[in-house]
């Protein structure tokens, strides 16, 4: 389960937010790449963007599940 209080700082403040348990697999950002991005220095995603309709909050939610270390969190605001 991702953490709040290691979430990458390139996250945007919001709701949806990855953490350091990121292992790049890319796939939030084929899931939601209106949303998430990359780090490429670090090798890791991150928020860029928090949903702003229910269609890209949708694929967040989707993202989120789909993560397989669980390193996107929802801090439910």
């Amino acid at each position: 389960m991702a953490d709040v209080a290691n979430r990458y700082p390139e996250n945007l403040p919001g709701k949806f937010y990855v953490d350091n348990q990121c292992i790049d697999c890319d796939l939030c950002r084929e899931t939601a790449p209106s949303n998430f991005g990359r780090n490429d220095d670090g090798g890791y995603s991150y928020v860029f963007k928090q949903p702003t309709t229910p269609e890209e909050e949708k694929l967040c939610k989707e993202a989120m599940e789909g993560c397989p270390v669980e390193a996107i969190g929802d801090n439910g605001s």
